[in-house]
């Protein structure tokens, strides 16, 4: 069940990290409590064949900023941490220009072909995923996070990953099994760990304390 209080103590207290609805679900409760107006917006992901992904695929956030009024009318902000390789900035939801981040020139345009008003997310180029504008509750995402949980189609069930960014523009530490990546500025060096390495490197580069080496998928 997601529930942002829940959220919030599995990211931040327990250090456990997450996926989109858990990073971006506690995202939200925490913009929420300091007085930001929120919208949790549901997104199909491109997949490696060019598909969209499921319905409920991804959460992402819509952040206003701003008191409206004689201040001004609100800024409206698309923000997600928990999409991977995303801009490490919010951007401006309501720009259809170029926006340049440290992780890579984004765009925000109407979608191709799409249902309603859908929007369509670039970076350098590339469509990342496909976003609807309504404003969802995060019940509604539950589907796709049991889904995402449990389907052998799922990317989340088919491999063992763990990454976070570790700097600015594409620095980035990824542990995918035993295989360890670190990309920085000198480039991308790779290595495979030994199994008694694997409990140092999560708890030296993702802060997370194991009492055994995850499983593999399909290991079992």
């Amino acid at each position: 069940m997601l529930e942002g209080e829940a959220l919030v103590e599995k990211v931040v207290q327990a250090g456990r990290g997450g996926f989109c609805y858990e990073l971006n679900g506690a995202f939200a409760h925490l913009l929420t409590a300091l007085g930001y107006r929120v919208s949790l917006l549901a997104a199909r992901m491109v997949m490696p064949d060019g598909s969209l992904g499921i319905p409920y695929d991804h959460l992402a956030l819509r952040v206003e900023t701003g008191q409206g009024g004689a201040a001004g009318a609100p800024h409206s902000w698309l923000v997600d941490v928990g999409a991977g390789a995303h801009s490490l900035y919010p951007l401006d939801y309501r720009e259809r220009g170029e926006q340049s981040d440290p992780a890579g020139v984004f765009r925000i345009a109407e979608a191709d072909g799409g249902e309603g008003d859908d929007l369509e997310v670039f970076r350098d180029g590339t469509l990342q995923y496909r976003l609807e504008q309504r404003p969802r509750e995060l019940a509604d995402f539950e589907p796709g996070c049991w889904w995402h949980r449990t389907s052998p189609k799922s990317p989340f069930t088919r491999s063992l990953v763990c990454s976070r960014p570790t700097g600015t523009g594409t620095d980035r530490v990824t542990l995918s099994g035993r295989k360890l990546v670190i990309t920085d500025a000198s480039g991308k060096l790779e290595r495979t760990l030994a199994e008694d390495e694997v409990f140092g490197a999560y708890r030296k580069h993702f802060g997370i304390a194991l009492d055994r080496v995850p499983e593999e998928p399909g290991a079992l």
